[in-house]
Protein backbone atom coordinates (compact mmCIF):
# COMPACT_ATOMS: atom_id res chain seq x y z
CA UNK A 1 0.00 0.00 0.00
CA UNK A 2 2.73 2.46 1.00
CA UNK A 3 4.92 1.64 -2.01
CA UNK A 4 2.00 2.01 -4.40
CA UNK A 5 1.25 5.41 -2.89
CA UNK A 6 4.82 6.55 -3.48
CA UNK A 7 4.65 5.73 -7.16
CA UNK A 8 1.19 7.22 -7.61
CA UNK A 9 2.14 10.44 -5.81
CA UNK A 10 5.36 10.66 -7.75
CA UNK A 11 3.47 11.18 -11.00
CA UNK A 12 1.95 14.33 -9.56
CA UNK A 13 5.18 15.44 -7.92
CA UNK A 14 7.08 15.34 -11.20
CA UNK A 15 4.58 17.78 -12.67
CA UNK A 16 4.33 19.85 -9.51
CA UNK A 17 8.06 20.30 -9.07
CA UNK A 18 8.41 21.39 -12.68
CA UNK A 19 6.15 24.32 -11.83
CA UNK A 20 7.26 25.39 -8.38
CA UNK A 21 10.67 25.80 -6.77
CA UNK A 22 10.93 25.74 -3.01
CA UNK A 23 14.10 27.54 -2.01
CA UNK A 24 16.67 29.97 -3.28
CA UNK A 25 20.38 29.51 -2.86
CA UNK A 26 21.63 30.86 0.47
CA UNK A 27 21.76 34.61 0.80
CA UNK A 28 23.17 34.89 4.28
CA UNK A 29 26.49 33.85 5.70
CA UNK A 30 26.65 30.40 7.21
CA UNK A 31 27.04 30.15 10.94
CA UNK A 32 24.97 29.95 14.08
CA UNK A 33 23.54 33.45 14.44
CA UNK A 34 21.45 34.24 17.50
CA UNK A 35 18.17 36.10 17.20
CA UNK A 36 19.68 39.07 18.94
CA UNK A 37 22.40 39.70 16.36
CA UNK A 38 22.62 40.25 12.63
CA UNK A 39 24.25 37.74 10.30
CA UNK A 40 27.86 38.78 9.77
CA UNK A 41 27.54 38.85 6.02
CA UNK A 42 24.79 38.36 3.50
CA UNK A 43 24.27 38.96 -0.16
CA UNK A 44 23.53 42.41 -1.52
CA UNK A 45 19.88 43.28 -2.11
CA UNK A 46 20.19 42.71 -5.84
CA UNK A 47 21.19 39.11 -5.22
CA UNK A 48 17.87 38.49 -3.48
CA UNK A 49 15.94 38.90 -6.70
CA UNK A 50 16.42 36.37 -9.45
CA UNK A 51 16.41 37.61 -13.02
CA UNK A 52 13.59 36.36 -15.22
CA UNK A 53 15.65 33.72 -17.02
CA UNK A 54 17.25 32.48 -13.82
CA UNK A 55 13.85 32.27 -12.16
CA UNK A 56 12.48 30.14 -14.96
CA UNK A 57 15.47 27.83 -14.70
CA UNK A 58 14.95 27.49 -10.96
CA UNK A 59 11.26 26.75 -11.42
CA UNK A 60 12.18 23.75 -13.56
CA UNK A 61 14.66 22.35 -11.02
CA UNK A 62 13.80 18.99 -9.45
CA UNK A 63 12.81 18.83 -5.80
CA UNK A 64 15.76 18.73 -3.42
CA UNK A 65 16.18 15.33 -1.77
CA UNK A 66 19.06 13.93 0.24
CA UNK A 67 19.67 11.14 2.70
CA UNK A 68 18.86 12.28 6.23
CA UNK A 69 18.01 10.83 9.61
CA UNK A 70 14.29 10.76 8.78
CA UNK A 71 14.78 9.81 5.11
CA UNK A 72 17.55 7.18 4.97
CA UNK A 73 17.06 6.37 1.28
CA UNK A 74 16.97 10.05 0.28
CA UNK A 75 13.98 9.74 -2.06
CA UNK A 76 12.07 12.59 -0.39
CA UNK A 77 9.26 10.38 0.91
CA UNK A 78 8.88 9.99 4.67
CA UNK A 79 6.15 7.52 5.52
CA UNK A 80 3.76 7.72 8.47
CA UNK A 81 4.06 4.74 10.79
CA UNK A 82 1.33 3.73 11.14
CA UNK A 83 -0.52 5.34 8.23
CA UNK A 84 -4.08 6.58 8.69
CA UNK A 85 -6.31 4.75 6.21
CA UNK A 86 -10.01 4.11 5.71
CA UNK A 87 -10.99 7.73 6.40
CA UNK A 88 -13.85 9.38 4.52
CA UNK A 89 -13.90 13.21 4.52
CA UNK A 90 -16.56 14.34 6.96
CA UNK A 91 -19.57 16.23 5.61
CA UNK A 92 -21.21 16.43 9.05
CA UNK A 93 -22.47 19.89 9.98
CA UNK A 94 -21.94 20.15 13.77
CA UNK A 95 -23.65 22.65 16.09
CA UNK A 96 -22.58 26.16 15.16
CA UNK A 97 -19.46 27.41 16.92
CA UNK A 98 -17.96 30.68 15.72
CA UNK A 99 -14.54 29.72 17.07
CA UNK A 100 -12.66 26.42 17.18
CA UNK A 101 -9.05 27.29 17.84
CA UNK A 102 -6.17 27.72 20.25
CA UNK A 103 -2.97 29.74 20.19
CA UNK A 104 0.65 28.71 20.36
CA UNK A 105 2.90 31.53 21.53
CA UNK A 106 6.46 31.08 20.27
CA UNK A 107 9.34 33.55 20.13
CA UNK A 108 12.06 33.91 17.50
CA UNK A 109 15.12 32.14 18.86
CA UNK A 110 17.84 32.15 16.20
CA UNK A 111 18.57 32.72 12.52
CA UNK A 112 20.48 30.49 10.11
CA UNK A 113 20.82 29.94 6.34
CA UNK A 114 19.46 26.41 6.90
CA UNK A 115 16.29 24.52 5.99
CA UNK A 116 16.01 20.97 7.39
CA UNK A 117 12.95 20.24 5.22
CA UNK A 118 14.12 21.48 1.81
CA UNK A 119 17.89 21.06 2.33
CA UNK A 120 18.31 18.42 5.06
CA UNK A 121 21.91 17.93 6.15
CA UNK A 122 23.14 20.82 3.99
CA UNK A 123 24.04 23.76 6.27
CA UNK A 124 24.28 27.16 4.61
CA UNK A 125 22.47 26.12 1.42
CA UNK A 126 19.22 28.01 2.06
CA UNK A 127 18.41 31.68 2.23
CA UNK A 128 18.43 33.02 5.79
CA UNK A 129 15.56 31.91 8.03
CA UNK A 130 14.20 33.17 11.33
CA UNK A 131 13.46 30.15 13.53
CA UNK A 132 10.78 30.11 16.21
CA UNK A 133 9.84 27.46 18.73
CA UNK A 134 12.41 24.67 18.90
CA UNK A 135 15.77 26.09 19.96
CA UNK A 136 17.89 23.45 18.23
CA UNK A 137 16.57 23.70 14.68
CA UNK A 138 19.27 23.60 12.02
CA UNK A 139 20.07 21.76 8.80
CA UNK A 140 20.42 18.45 10.66
CA UNK A 141 17.11 18.56 12.54
CA UNK A 142 15.12 15.32 12.69
CA UNK A 143 11.99 14.24 14.53
CA UNK A 144 14.18 12.72 17.25
CA UNK A 145 16.36 15.82 17.64
CA UNK A 146 13.32 18.04 18.16
CA UNK A 147 12.50 16.02 21.28
CA UNK A 148 15.93 16.56 22.83
CA UNK A 149 16.13 20.34 22.27
CA UNK A 150 14.47 23.16 24.17
CA UNK A 151 11.64 25.43 23.06
CA UNK A 152 10.97 29.15 22.86
CA UNK A 153 7.22 28.47 22.98
CA UNK A 154 5.32 29.19 26.19
CA UNK A 155 4.11 25.58 26.31
CA UNK A 156 7.04 23.24 27.06
CA UNK A 157 5.12 20.52 25.23
CA UNK A 158 5.42 22.40 21.94
CA UNK A 159 8.87 21.60 20.59
CA UNK A 160 7.76 22.15 17.01
CA UNK A 161 9.99 24.09 14.64
CA UNK A 162 8.50 27.06 12.80
CA UNK A 163 10.54 29.17 10.39
CA UNK A 164 10.22 31.84 7.71
CA UNK A 165 12.56 33.97 5.56
CA UNK A 166 14.32 36.65 7.58
CA UNK A 167 13.20 40.26 7.10
CA UNK A 168 15.73 42.99 6.31
CA UNK A 169 15.49 46.77 6.31
CA UNK A 170 18.38 47.52 3.99
CA UNK A 171 21.23 45.51 5.50
CA UNK A 172 19.71 45.40 9.00
CA UNK A 173 17.99 42.19 10.00
CA UNK A 174 14.63 42.85 11.68
CA UNK A 175 13.33 40.21 14.08
CA UNK A 176 9.86 39.75 15.54
CA UNK A 177 9.74 40.93 19.15
CA UNK A 178 8.35 38.66 21.86
CA UNK A 179 6.16 35.58 21.46
CA UNK A 180 4.46 35.42 18.07
CA UNK A 181 0.91 34.10 17.65
CA UNK A 182 0.51 30.86 15.76
CA UNK A 183 -3.13 29.84 15.56
CA UNK A 184 -4.28 26.24 15.43
CA UNK A 185 -7.79 26.24 13.93
CA UNK A 186 -10.29 24.05 12.16
CA UNK A 187 -10.08 24.51 8.40
CA UNK A 188 -13.12 22.29 7.81
CA UNK A 189 -16.76 22.80 8.72
CA UNK A 190 -16.83 19.69 10.88
CA UNK A 191 -14.51 20.94 13.60
CA UNK A 192 -15.25 17.78 15.60
CA UNK A 193 -13.41 15.70 12.96
CA UNK A 194 -10.04 17.47 13.37
CA UNK A 195 -7.34 15.24 14.84
CA UNK A 196 -3.80 16.05 16.10
CA UNK A 197 -0.78 16.16 13.81
CA UNK A 198 1.13 12.91 13.43
CA UNK A 199 4.55 13.27 15.05
CA UNK A 200 7.15 14.40 12.54
CA UNK A 201 4.75 15.84 9.94
CA UNK A 202 6.38 18.66 8.00
CA UNK A 203 5.42 20.90 5.10
CA UNK A 204 6.06 24.23 3.37
CA UNK A 205 3.32 26.88 3.01
CA UNK A 206 3.68 29.13 -0.03
CA UNK A 207 6.86 29.37 -2.10
CA UNK A 208 9.79 31.79 -2.40
CA UNK A 209 9.29 31.56 -6.17
CA UNK A 210 5.65 32.68 -6.21
CA UNK A 211 4.67 35.77 -8.19
CA UNK A 212 2.61 38.59 -6.71
CA UNK A 213 -0.55 37.19 -8.31
CA UNK A 214 0.23 33.68 -7.07
CA UNK A 215 0.70 34.98 -3.53
CA UNK A 216 -2.48 37.07 -3.77
CA UNK A 217 -4.51 34.08 -4.94
CA UNK A 218 -2.94 31.49 -2.64
CA UNK A 219 -5.74 29.81 -0.70
CA UNK A 220 -4.01 30.53 2.58
CA UNK A 221 -3.47 34.26 2.03
CA UNK A 222 -5.59 36.33 4.44
CA UNK A 223 -4.98 40.09 4.14
CA UNK A 224 -1.43 40.18 2.81
CA UNK A 225 0.96 42.63 4.46
CA UNK A 226 -0.67 45.01 6.96
CA UNK A 227 0.45 48.07 8.89
CA UNK A 228 -1.65 50.81 10.42
CA UNK A 229 -4.82 51.07 8.32
CA UNK A 230 -3.14 49.65 5.22
CA UNK A 231 -3.93 46.04 4.33
CA UNK A 232 -4.38 43.74 1.34
CA UNK A 233 -0.82 44.54 0.27
CA UNK A 234 0.67 41.59 -1.58
CA UNK A 235 4.08 43.17 -1.64
CA UNK A 236 5.42 45.41 1.12
CA UNK A 237 3.32 48.56 1.67
CA UNK A 238 5.00 51.73 0.43
CA UNK A 239 5.04 53.19 3.95
CA UNK A 240 3.79 52.57 7.47
CA UNK A 241 2.74 55.07 10.14
CA UNK A 242 5.75 56.52 11.96
CA UNK A 243 4.35 55.93 15.43
CA UNK A 244 6.54 53.73 17.68
CA UNK A 245 3.75 51.22 18.32
CA UNK A 246 3.23 50.48 14.61
CA UNK A 247 4.02 46.95 13.48
CA UNK A 248 4.25 45.25 10.11
CA UNK A 249 2.01 42.18 10.13
CA UNK A 250 1.23 39.24 7.90
CA UNK A 251 -1.11 36.26 8.23
CA UNK A 252 -0.90 33.11 6.15
CA UNK A 253 -2.90 29.90 6.59
CA UNK A 254 -1.59 26.40 5.93
CA UNK A 255 -3.34 23.50 4.20
CA UNK A 256 -5.01 21.27 6.77
CA UNK A 257 -6.02 18.10 4.90
CA UNK A 258 -3.54 15.22 4.99
CA UNK A 259 -3.21 12.15 2.77
CA UNK A 260 -2.74 9.97 5.86
CA UNK A 261 0.33 8.26 4.39
CA UNK A 262 3.29 10.64 4.07
CA UNK A 263 4.98 12.81 6.69
CA UNK A 264 6.78 14.49 3.79
CA UNK A 265 7.00 14.26 0.00
CA UNK A 266 9.76 15.50 -2.35
CA UNK A 267 8.02 18.83 -3.02
CA UNK A 268 7.08 19.19 0.70
CA UNK A 269 3.51 20.03 -0.31
CA UNK A 270 1.74 17.17 -2.11
CA UNK A 271 0.85 15.25 1.06
CA UNK A 272 -1.20 18.25 2.22
CA UNK A 273 -4.18 20.03 0.64
CA UNK A 274 -6.56 22.87 1.41
CA UNK A 275 -10.21 21.99 2.12
CA UNK A 276 -12.68 22.27 -0.75
CA UNK A 277 -15.66 24.62 -0.59
CA UNK A 278 -18.74 22.59 -1.46
CA UNK A 279 -22.11 23.72 -2.74
CA UNK A 280 -23.77 23.66 0.68
CA UNK A 281 -21.31 26.22 2.07
CA UNK A 282 -19.15 23.60 3.75
CA UNK A 283 -15.40 23.20 3.78
CA UNK A 284 -14.57 19.53 3.33
CA UNK A 285 -11.27 17.71 2.84
CA UNK A 286 -10.76 16.26 -0.67
CA UNK A 287 -11.08 12.49 -1.08
CA UNK A 288 -7.35 12.01 -1.74
CA UNK A 289 -6.45 14.00 1.42
CA UNK A 290 -9.26 12.89 3.73
CA UNK A 291 -7.69 13.42 7.17
CA UNK A 292 -8.57 16.76 8.80
CA UNK A 293 -5.71 18.22 10.86
CA UNK A 294 -5.37 21.60 12.61
CA UNK A 295 -5.04 24.54 10.25
CA UNK A 296 -1.99 26.58 11.22
CA UNK A 297 -2.22 30.33 10.73
CA UNK A 298 0.92 32.39 11.15
CA UNK A 299 0.27 35.86 12.54
CA UNK A 300 3.67 37.53 12.52
CA UNK A 301 4.56 41.05 13.67
CA UNK A 302 7.80 42.98 13.10
CA UNK A 303 8.74 46.33 14.73
CA UNK A 304 8.66 48.31 11.46
CA UNK A 305 7.32 51.83 10.99
CA UNK A 306 7.82 54.81 8.70
CA UNK A 307 9.79 54.30 5.48
CA UNK A 308 9.50 50.76 4.10
CA UNK A 309 11.29 51.33 0.79
CA UNK A 310 14.30 49.21 1.80
CA UNK A 311 12.36 46.24 3.17
CA UNK A 312 13.13 42.85 1.67
CA UNK A 313 12.94 39.22 2.64
CA UNK A 314 15.92 36.90 2.53
CA UNK A 315 13.94 35.08 -0.18
CA UNK A 316 13.28 38.25 -2.20
CA UNK A 317 10.26 40.52 -2.49
CA UNK A 318 7.32 40.70 -0.08
CA UNK A 319 5.29 38.27 -2.18
CA UNK A 320 7.98 35.60 -1.69
CA UNK A 321 6.82 35.14 1.93
CA UNK A 322 6.39 31.50 2.93
CA UNK A 323 6.97 29.39 6.00
CA UNK A 324 7.87 25.89 7.12
CA UNK A 325 6.41 23.73 9.89
CA UNK A 326 7.94 20.62 11.48
CA UNK A 327 5.75 19.04 14.15
CA UNK A 328 7.46 18.32 17.46
CA UNK A 329 4.53 18.52 19.90
CA UNK A 330 4.28 16.23 22.87
CA UNK A 331 1.45 13.96 21.73
CA UNK A 332 -0.54 14.14 24.97
CA UNK A 333 -0.38 17.95 25.12
CA UNK A 334 -1.40 18.48 21.50
CA UNK A 335 -4.19 15.90 21.75
CA UNK A 336 -5.63 17.62 24.82
CA UNK A 337 -5.52 21.08 23.19
CA UNK A 338 -7.15 19.84 19.97
CA UNK A 339 -9.91 17.95 21.82
CA UNK A 340 -10.75 20.78 24.23
CA UNK A 341 -10.39 23.83 21.99
CA UNK A 342 -10.88 22.79 18.36
CA UNK A 343 -13.24 19.83 18.76
CA UNK A 344 -14.96 21.66 21.62
CA UNK A 345 -15.70 24.79 19.56
CA UNK A 346 -13.80 27.21 21.82
CA UNK A 347 -11.54 30.25 21.34
CA UNK A 348 -8.60 29.27 23.53
CA UNK A 349 -5.45 31.11 24.52
CA UNK A 350 -2.08 29.41 24.98
CA UNK A 351 -3.34 27.82 28.22
CA UNK A 352 -6.24 26.21 26.38
CA UNK A 353 -8.63 28.59 28.16
CA UNK A 354 -11.60 30.42 26.63
CA UNK A 355 -12.37 33.62 28.56
CA UNK A 356 -15.93 33.58 27.21
CA UNK A 357 -16.48 30.11 28.68
CA UNK A 358 -14.68 30.00 32.04
CA UNK A 359 -16.86 27.07 33.07
CA UNK A 360 -14.99 24.92 30.53
CA UNK A 361 -11.70 25.31 32.40
CA UNK A 362 -8.17 25.27 30.97
CA UNK A 363 -6.13 22.49 29.43
CA UNK A 364 -2.75 23.64 30.76
CA UNK A 365 -1.71 24.93 34.17
CA UNK A 366 0.04 28.20 35.03
CA UNK A 367 3.30 26.78 33.65
CA UNK A 368 1.60 25.86 30.35
CA UNK A 369 1.88 22.16 31.15
CA UNK A 370 -0.68 19.39 31.51
CA UNK A 371 -1.78 19.09 35.16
Amino acid sequence: MARRSRVFSGLFLFAATSLTGLSLVGVAAAGNTSAGTSTAAHAAPAAMHMAGGARMAAVGMPASTRTSGDDPDGDGYIMADPPVTGVTPSTYDPPHAYFHEFQAKCAADHTLPDDPIVFPGQPGKSHDHTFMGNTGTDAYTTTASLDTAGTACLAPGDKSAYWMPSLYDGDRKVLPVGPQTIYYKSGVTDYTSVRPFPKGLRFVVGSPMQTLDEFKNLKGTVEGWECGTSYKNFDFPTSCPSTPDTQLNIRLQAPSCWDGIHLDTPDHKSHMAYPLATGNNQNVCPADHPVALPMIEFKMAWPVNGDTSKLRLASGTGHSFHYDFFDGWDNATLSAMVAHCINGGLQCDAHGYDQAHPEKGAVLNADYELP
